[in-house]
């Protein structure tokens, strides 16, 4: 399946350059007449069958007018203020926030709110079966993995360590390389580095989450793939209509998946492809 040709409607060439423009209405309304209607977070814990190992999830999001922004964050890092001080605030403010996930949601609830995930700015969607939570991941993960692009044999680095895409990218016959701020060993027991971009240097491309965003590690990624014309793929649940932004400017695709995530529901669901028209860097 081919993603669709993307066609970013922002320059974006830098994080702080994209938050400049919304905040100056270059993109849409004026962030100071949007407010935040609802603020929730998201908490899970899973351990898939068949699995020795499980995690957590938490993830903030912030709804405006019809669309959704959301970031995730450590489990228990968020503080319980931070829902009051999102709700029936204007956008402007809360990309002041003092907060990371908070202003990070906002850029992304804005821009799902002037841009969303549909052919005519670029999305390709791509359904999601229902099934079991595995069942669910595994296919996600085929979608993601898809966008490489790579020949086998490749090294791929990987930023933010999802069981399912490790085991995409050895059924494609990719190497990887797996990074994640807490280390630790995957579920196989291979080592898991804290530090991607001493990693980066030897991989071939790159797969990175959407977390980055919201913990500062993004810029630097793009930077060293723009840097070494390498590839970029991007799977974004934080995030997700702020990285096709990006396309072009070092990121080589991006894979969307807007609240309600894959983990939520048993039933059928929906992911969004963007790739850059060429396979530009």
């Amino acid at each position: 399946m081919t993603a669709a040709t993307a066609r970013p409607t922002a320059p974006g060439r830098t994080y702080d350059a994209l938050v400049a423009d919304v905040r100056a209405g270059v993109l849409g309304p004026d962030p100071r007449t949007l407010r935040i209607a609802v603020a929730f977070t998201t908490r899970q814990a899973v351990r898939h069958d068949g699995r020795g190992t499980g995690y957590r999830n938490e993830v903030l999001s912030l709804r405006l007018a019809e669309a959704v922004g959301s970031c995730a964050v450590e489990p228990g890092e968020l503080p319980d203020s931070a829902l009051d001080d999102c709700v029936g605030a204007d956008v402007a403010r809360l990309l002041g926030h003092p907060l990371p996930a908070v202003r990070v949601a906002a850029l992304d609830a804005y821009l799902m709110h002037i841009a969303p995930h549909t052919p005519e700015h670029g999305a390709h969607p791509v359904a999601l079966p229902a099934g079991s939570s595995l069942e669910k991941s595994r296919a996600r993960a085929s979608a993601v993995v898809d966008l490489l692009d790579l020949p086998d044999g490749g090294t791929v680095l990987v930023v933010g360590v999802v069981n399912s895409l490790l085991e995409a990218l050895r059924s494609r016959g990719l190497g990887y390389v797996p990074c994640d701020l807490k280390g630790g060993v995957t579920e196989w027991g291979e080592p898991v580095t804290a530090d991607a971009l001493a990693a980066a240097g030897s991989c071939d491309a790159l797969l990175v989450s959407g977390m980055t965003l919201g913990n500062g590690t993004f810029e630097p990624l793009r930077a060293h793939a723009l840097r070494h014309g390498k590839r970029l793929v991007l799977f974004a649940q934080t995030g997700s209509a702020v990285l096709p932004r990006f396309l072009g400017h070092g990121v080589t695709a991006v894979c969307a998946e807007p609240y309600p995530f894959f983990w939520l529901d048993g039933g059928a669901g929906v992911v969004h492809r963007y790739r850059c028209p060429g396979g530009e860097r």
